[in-house]
């Protein structure tokens, strides 16, 4: 299945199959250096698999988690293209989850002020997510995502076979980010996501869905001007929640917390029966307080407000700006 991004900045296409790691060399052009970033929680054999199909592999592998998003990595993966002669003519593959591909797709875009970038998602939330649309950033003093660029990939290719290595709460921290978009932009999809009986079989219908609600968003709004502040519905108060939990908790569950205070009463309900279903968390352990100094670093603040995403009713939502005071209030109401 090939799915065509279109945007002012650039064209080009999510391959979505089960199989397709191994197709690759077909769909990418990989006839040069090339540099494959992964992580160490990432089986080896889908990275081996990747250089295999290139003419002038060179491999990093980072250590898992959101600790290795850090300038420190960033700087490691321009020294070592530099070390190995890279030129703009040179390109640079992630095969690995969302911390990976921030963190690849950052190099890319700084080195020689711009190359080639490939992206091969392994996880399911950035499958679903941060595999297209072009974020590229590190982690900064604490700060999510606080120093980056936009970099759009030349390529995307989705492997639904890459994520049976996933354990359960890996593969339900990723789905927490279609359950985003589905509360926002699908209510189909979350009808399916609630009442599906057949996970698997489903997953690829899934995957389709939320790349479709991200690849109409990004296509209408390339670098954040407007429409695309939608995907980042949970992200206010789940980076917040995130910054604070200092890794004990995955993006994807802060995000989960994060939609809630964010939805209408009726909605929460609903919301709140679709995280316990696939064991996502449903309490907020920090007070306003504590989260109120991450809420105030949040990069959609301009002045004293936020941009913040409502939802009333499934397949809607509204932007309101607000202090940080008064998402302190909302966050209150669910804690």
């Amino acid at each position: 299945m090939i799915i065509p991004v279109h945007s002012d900045l650039t064209d080009y296409n999510i391959y979505l199959e089960r199989g397709a790691l191994a197709k690759a060399g077909e769909v990418f052009d990989l006839d040069r250096k090339v540099l494959v970033v992964t992580d160490s929680g990432v089986p080896s054999v889908y990275s081996d698999t990747v250089a295999s199909l290139c003419s002038q592999p060179v491999k990093v592998c980072i250590e898992q988690g959101e600790k290795s998003k850090s300038i420190e990595n960033w700087t490691q993966l321009l020294s070592v293209m530099l070390k190995n002669g890279f030129t703009r003519s040179d390109c640079v593959v992630a095969v690995g989850g969302g911390v990976v591909g921030d963190l690849s797709a950052f190099a890319a875009a700084c080195y020689m002020r711009g190359i080639d970038f490939y992206n091969i998602p392994t996880t399911l939330l950035s499958q679903v997510d941060s595999s297209i649309g072009g974020k590229a950033a590190v982690d900064f003093e604490g700060v999510k995502n606080i120093v980056g660029a936009f970099k759009q990939p030349c390529g995307v290719l989705i492997d639904p076979d890459t994520l049976a290595t996933l354990d359960r709460r890996q593969m339900s921290a990723g789905l927490a980010e279609a359950i985003k978009m589905a509360v926002t932009s699908d209510a189909q999809l979350l009808e399916l996501i609630e009442n599906t009986e057949d996970f698997e079989g489903d997953l690829t219908e899934i995957i389709r869905r939320a790349l479709m609600i991200k690849k109409d968003v990004v296509e209408q709004d390339p670098t954040e001007k407007g429409l695309r502040k939608v995907l980042n519905f949970g992200h206010t108060a789940g980076h917040a929640i995130e910054s604070f939990a200092d890794g004990r908790l995955l993006h994807g569950e802060c995000v989960a917390l994060g939609m809630l205070p964010m939805c209408g009463e009726n909605l929460r309900t609903r919301v709140e029966a679709v995280l316990e279903k696939y064991s996502l968390p449903r309490s907020i352990t920090q007070t306003a307080d504590e989260l109120a100094p991450f809420i105030a670093h949040d990069k959609k603040k301009s002045s004293s407000f936020i941009t913040v995403v409502m939802s009333d009713e499934a397949g809607t939502f509204r932007f309101e700006k607000m202090t940080v005071d008064e998402i302190k209030q909302l966050l209150e109401k669910v804690i």
